[in-house]
Formats: C-alpha cells, structure tokens, sequence
C-alpha cells in the first residue's frame, strides 16, 4: 500500500509503537514567536522526536534553514533513531504550517515513505489521544540518503522559470505579495518576482488540514495554474512553499519543485535587481 503524503489521526492511534513508524514533531515558529520546543517538552505524541528546523540545515549560509547536506542530514535524523526504511509521520502544533517543510525536506532527500498528519497536534489534543511530556530515548539508526535534486530549485532555476519555463508560486500572503506589507525580515524587499502567482498557503486550509483535493485544485485552477504546470513553490523563507509543495502532491502534480532559499535570498537589498528583480502591485 502507497503510504502518505497524508495520514490521518485514526492510522496513527493504531500504528503506535509499530517499529518501523517513526513520528516527529516538525513545529517551528517565527521569529519573535518563542521556541517551538517548549511546547514539544510540554507535550507530544507518544514516541515523537524534535526535528528543528533551524539545526537540521545548513550552518555555511546566512539564509535561513536551508537544506543541509546529505551527510549532515543522515547523521541529524540518524541520531533521532530514524532510518532509511522506516515509515514516517510528521506533524506541528499548528495543525498544518512547518510539517510540511519537514516532510519535504525528507523527499527531498531521497525517502518516500513519509506523511503528514492530517490535522497535526490540534487534531490529536482534540480527539482526546494521548500525549506526554516523557521523550524518548532514540537508538542510532542508520540513514541513507538518495538526493532527489529535481525537487529543489534554486535562484538560477527561478530567473528561468520567470521566462517561461515555469512558473513561480508564491506562498506568502497578499499582502506582502502585492508590496503593501513589511517583510518581516530586515534587509528584505517588499514585493515579488515579476510574473510570479500567489496562493496564499493559508487559502489552501480548512481549519487545521488541507482542503479535499478537489478544492485544492479549485483554488490552483483560480489563480490560472493547471494540473500539467510545471511550477516551482516559493515563500519568505522556504517554510509554508512547502505547504503548496504538499498541496500540489495531493492534486496529482508530480512536476513541482521547491525554492530553499524563496524571499529570504530572492528580496535581500543587497542584490542586484537585473539579477533579482522585484515587483509591486504599484508597479503593475
């Protein structure tokens, strides 16, 4: 049986404890919101690990959590006692916002066997299943990664697609999309990539999960994107494109890459706007 990209509470509940399900708690905040390990240390699924975003990514690059390297993502998640043939369920506290990010970063690297949970914490706490502030005690396992580079893009690959190869969706909300809105990181531009789409990752949720797959193609359809389009997801800083990422898996789209270093890298002032262009709503 295919497993993932969703599972849902229910699968969970009758899956805890199998050996080869690994859970993980891929929460993360924004900056200025507190450390989302607090709420882990507080309460969790039963058996879940932490994997922070921030620490599992790459320490050479001022960006945030980009991707690691293989080598650093296998010793990472090695040391949380998951392997390369274990069965993996991602969730968040939020419901669906950074799981998605981590449950990419996983295919990304090559592992196939991965899901979210359908309604993540949220869900779980409401159901009234159990948690624990007790956490485990991993035993080394043995990762393997297998780079899966068509589904990381990086700016190169979006000067590209803004030509026409693809095309670019933009994650973040409207108005920050239109120019209208601060970044939230200083340093960054207000505005977006000339020719780019937005859908907002929250227009794609209801409540605490992702629409049915039908409304999710409704709401691709909407902002003129068709289910062949080759596109590559895009955000402030990698995290929510993800969201889009996932979305689109559930819709059928095999064709879709994701931008690790998104507005972080792309809205920095300090580039060159022929090679980094920007726009606004004003401009248009």
């Amino acid at each position: 049986m295919t497993f993932g990209p969703l599972v849902s509470t229910q699968w969970l509940a009758d899956h805890l404890g199998d050996t080869d399900v690994k859970i993980i708690d891929g929460s993360w905040r924004m900056p200025g919101q507190g450390a989302a390990i607090d709420n882990y240390n507080a309460q969790h699924i039963p058996g879940a690990v932490f994997f922070d975003i921030d620490a599992i990514a790459d320490a050479q690059t001022h960006l945030p959590h980009m991707l690691p390297s293989p080598e650093e993502f296998a010793h990472a998640v090695g040391a949380l006692g998951v392997s390369t043939d274990d069965r993996i369920v991602v969730y968040d506290e939020k419901g669906l916002f950074s799981a998605a990010r981590v449950w990419w970063t996983f295919r990304a690297m090559g592992h196939e066997q991965v899901a979210v949970l359908e309604g993540g914490l949220p869900r779980w706490l409401a159901e009234g299943r159990p948690v624990t502030a007790e956490k485990p005690v991993p035993k080394q396992a043995v990762y393997t990664p297998r780079p899966q580079v068509a589904l990381v893009a990086d700016a190169k690959a979006v000067r590209d697609a803004l030509s026409g190869a693809r095309t670019v969706i933009d994650a973040r909300s409207a108005e920050r999309f239109a120019g209208n809105a601060p970044d939230p990181r200083p340093g960054v531009r207000a505005g977006h990539m000339p020719g780019a789409r937005n859908v907002p990752f929250l227009s794609l949720l209801d409540g605490d999960a992702l629409k049915p797959a039908g409304d999710l193609s409704a709401v691709f359809t909407h902002a003129g994107i068709a289910a062949e389009t080759p596109v590559i997801t895009s955000c402030g800083s990698g995290v929510t494109a993800a969201v889009l990422s996932l979305a689109l898996e559930l819709t059928g789209s095999r064709s879709h890459a994701l931008y690790d270093g998104s507005w972080s890298e792309w809205g920095e002032e300090t580039h060159d706007n022929d090679l980094f262009p920007v726009v606004t709503d004003a401009d248009d």
